[in-house]
């Protein structure tokens, strides 16, 4: 069997450090799947739905924010402000999140408060979207 090593380190946690056959992460260029022996690399991360697989288990979910990945020598790292499973996510915290940064994005101050809000709002929906996983 394939595997790396892989470590989602979050900002206030370290969330997951262990062997791995898959990981899927989002990136500005779109999902990007991983694999054992992958060639190395830099890559950012957006907030979105991490998918990875243990070896020998079912596919585990998280919705994590923004960060980086780096890919070295069959080493995989993530790290990103936050990472959460869907059991550990706060569903009307995360819909009070998308309603506030909606409103951010109608008032459209500048561009960097419109940039902060939409980054908000990804993170948000994510979190929703994984949340309602069930294992």
């Amino acid at each position: 069997m394939n595997t790396f090593e892989l470590h989602i380190l979050a900002a206030e946690r370290s969330f997951y450090e262990g062997p791995c056959e898959s990981i899927i992460i989002p990136t500005t260029e779109g999902m990007y799947g991983i694999q054992a022996n992958h060639l190395n690399m830099v890559t950012g991360i957006i907030p979105g739905e991490i998918t990875y697989r243990i070896p020998g288990e079912s596919d585990e979910h998280a919705a994590c924010s923004r960060g980086m990945a780096i890919v070295e020598n069959n080493v995989v790292t993530l790290l990103v402000d936050t990472c959460e499973r869907p059991d550990e996510i706060d569903v009307n915290r995360a819909e009070r999140a998308a309603a506030e940064a909606q409103e951010a994005i109608l008032k459209k101050r500048s561009r960097q408060e419109y940039m902060k809000a939409q980054m908000e709002l990804a993170r948000a929906t994510s979190r929703l979207k994984v949340s309602k996983i069930k294992k």
